[in-house]
């Protein structure tokens, strides 16, 4: 996109981002809250529920990693719109099929999507917003942690209020189509070429091959990590300390609710700051402290520790934001945002197992706890590494 965009077009290039951001958790984390409604609807296993919760990851490792590669066939725009499709359609055939493994399958190919657009996200914001890479992705990383936090707080009311779970996973459906209506205007912009001179292609594995890669999918992971054990189980942590079912779940959920109006702020900070690797040791920092009060007062203190933990997870905004700052073209940021998120989630994938086999070998939480805090570490050793200014070309071509 040029210095002539239209007015027009930029307002829905901005609507087309913001829309897409809503849609890049629902599909994973919807079901979630209604699971025992859908084991209960198709006489689910345990195993079978194990995997259906394991789908994004896998999505996230294996089609994310395909994206960069489609995209330069396909069109980045034209898979974009086709990714939302993808969603929109999994989630709603999913919530009318009486089929258990046609609802594994159209789940699948609903996170697939997700994970396809959820790794061009970073790319497209590189191609149409260059000089403003710190705002745009405070606004999409924004949309998304309310994408994430209604879709843990909506489904079940929903289900509740108009005749159960289908409806409750029917509704993301709904607002997966309405994204990909922007989409269907831009994709006229991969048949326009934004410069005659054909850029070099950034391969996937060259990635996996620079420091900077390893460094950025490291960070990533270890994020990703802290992120997922603390939404898997720190419910059940608030609980055991004697907390209600409903007031645990209320604190998970003020720990997404942080990262709604950080991530809106972090990012343009990052992007602005001549020192960067103060703001993510600030942020990184929350970690270890928020981990030290649970360990001494994990009732009476709890909303403290939750809103310091809630604040370390807003690492992963800056990771994002890192992604379009670590790199010159959209090329290379498709190639270093889907080698840092496929191979991060996989490394994330741990965390959640590592705390239950914990909790489960020494019957209490502070063990586990204590394994999160030492695992925070090391986030502050990989964040010196990433904060200094390189771009991934510059090492791909030495």
């Amino acid at each position: 996109m040029t210095a002539a965009t239209t007015r027009r077009t930029a307002l829905l290039l901005l609507a087309g981002v913001l829309l897409l951001s809503l849609n890049l958790r629902p599909a994973a984390v919807s079901v979630g809250p209604v699971l025992d409604e859908v084991r209960d609807a198709f006489g689910m296993s345990g195993a079978t529920a194990g995997l259906l919760t394991s789908l994004p990851v896998l999505a996230f490792a294996f089609f994310g990693a395909l994206a960069p590669s489609v995209g330069r066939a396909v069109g980045l725009h034209r898979v974009t719109l086709l990714a939302l499709v993808a969603v929109g359609g999994g989630l709603l055939g999913r919530a009318v099929t009486g089929s258990e493994p046609v609802f594994l399958l159209l789940s699948l190919v609903a996170v697939a999507g997700m994970a396809m657009a959820n790794v061009l996200l970073p790319s497209l914001v590189k191609l149409h917003f260059p000089d403003r890479i710190g705002a745009m992705t405070a606004a999409y990383t924004t949309a998304l942690a309310v994408g994430l936090t209604a879709s843990l707080a909506l489904t079940v009311p929903v289900a509740d209020a108009f005749g159960g779970w289908r409806t409750g996973l029917g509704l993301w459906a709904v607002l997966a189509l309405v994204a990909a209506l922007p989409w269907v205007g831009l994709v006229v912009h991969d048949r326009r070429p934004e410069d005659e001179e054909p850029a070099r292609v950034v391969r996937f594995l060259e990635v996996a091959r620079t420091p900077l890669g390893l460094a950025m999918a490291l960070f990533f992971g270890l994020q990703s990590l802290q992120a997922y054990a603390v939404f898997g189980w720190f419910a059940q942590l608030w609980r055991d300390s004697g907390w209600s079912p409903a007031a645990a779940g209320l604190l998970v959920g003020l720990v997404a609710a942080v990262s709604i109006p950080l991530s809106l702020w972090l990012p343009r900070l990052l992007a602005a700051q001549a020192r960067p690797l103060v703001v993510l040791l600030a942020v990184i920092g929350c970690y270890p402290v928020g981990y030290l009060g649970l360990l001494v007062a994990p009732y009476s203190l709890a909303p403290l520790w939750a809103v310091l933990v809630g604040t370390g997870c807003c690492t992963f905004p800056l990771v994002l934001t890192l992604v379009g700052l670590r790199s010159r073209t959209p090329a290379g940021t498709a190639a270093l945002s889907a080698f840092t998120q496929s191979a991060g989630y996989l490394i994330g994938a741990t965390g959640p197992f590592a705390v239950g086999l914990v909790h489960d070998a020494t019957g209490g939480w502070d063990w586990p706890v204590a394994l999160l805090l030492v695992l925070s570490l090391p986030l502050a050793l990989v964040a010196a590494y990433v904060a200094k200014p390189r771009a991934i070309e510059d090492q791909l071509h030495r």
